[in-house]
């Protein structure tokens, strides 16, 4: 009898666990070069009500508030499982050269089966190359969490395979829409204030990594 309670103790405990959803994590940088003094650049980051907007496209973008947007990142799919992810962001003020962006709730928004944690920063970092062009590297790091609920024909596969996917996912999905948005606000800003492009914009070097998952015990670099 002691044993069969035993045994049923750790059923009911690994269908428990199964049943929890299942936590991706990673953790980003990147860079992006404008051909300006910092300030100038601050000013343009400042005024994001101008150009995060058409920027964002074609993801769709709507304001929530002086501050924040309820953004659709797209439709994106694994393990014959589509979700179209859905998150609230809250641009905040700079802070001595630093901005931040938080996640916020989007009112009235019941999420299907996935929670977003997005903790990013922005720093501007001005310095001149050989010919004497000021230019301003923007620095960015991104953390983000993801909890995914799924049906039971995605719990039914082995635990391995759902992290590492979701994992590969989460980092596709970060590295394609950061790249694409970083080359367009480049494009925007240098086209509104007449400047002309660095280097890297024509080079498309954006210098987008991941840093590391903490959800893995390895580092993976691309």
């Amino acid at each position: 009898m002691v044993d069969s309670t035993e045994d049923n103790a750790d059923h009911q405990t690994a269908e428990s666990l199964r049943h929890q959803p299942v936590l991706f994590h990673g953790d980003y940088t990147g860079s992006m070069e404008m051909a300006a003094d910092r300030d100038t650049v601050a000013h343009y980051l400042d005024d994001h009500q101008s150009w995060f907007l058409r920027c964002a496209y074609p993801m769709t973008a709507t304001p929530l508030g002086n501050n924040g947007y309820d953004l659709s990142i797209g439709h994106f799919g694994a393990l014959g499982y589509d979700v179209e992810p859905k998150v609230g962001l809250h641009l905040l003020p700079q802070d001595h050269g630093v901005y931040r962006i938080e996640t916020i709730e989007i009112p009235g928004y019941v999420s299907l089966g996935y929670e977003v944690d997005f903790k990013a920063a922005l720093e501007l970092n001005e310095t001149s190359i050989a010919t004497g062009q000021v230019l301003t590297q923007v620095d960015w790091t991104l953390e983000l969490k993801v909890w995914v609920g799924f049906p039971r024909f995605i719990q039914a596969l082995p635990q391995r395979i759902i992290q590492k996917t979701g994992d590969h996912l989460l980092s596709q999905i970060v590295r394609q829409v950061s790249k694409r948005l970083t080359h367009k606000v480049q494009a925007d800003f240098h086209e509104t204030l007449n400047l002309s492009f660095p280097e890297s914009y024509c080079k498309r070097n954006h210098h987008f990594f991941e840093r590391f998952s903490r959800s893995q015990d390895h580092c993976e670099h691309s």
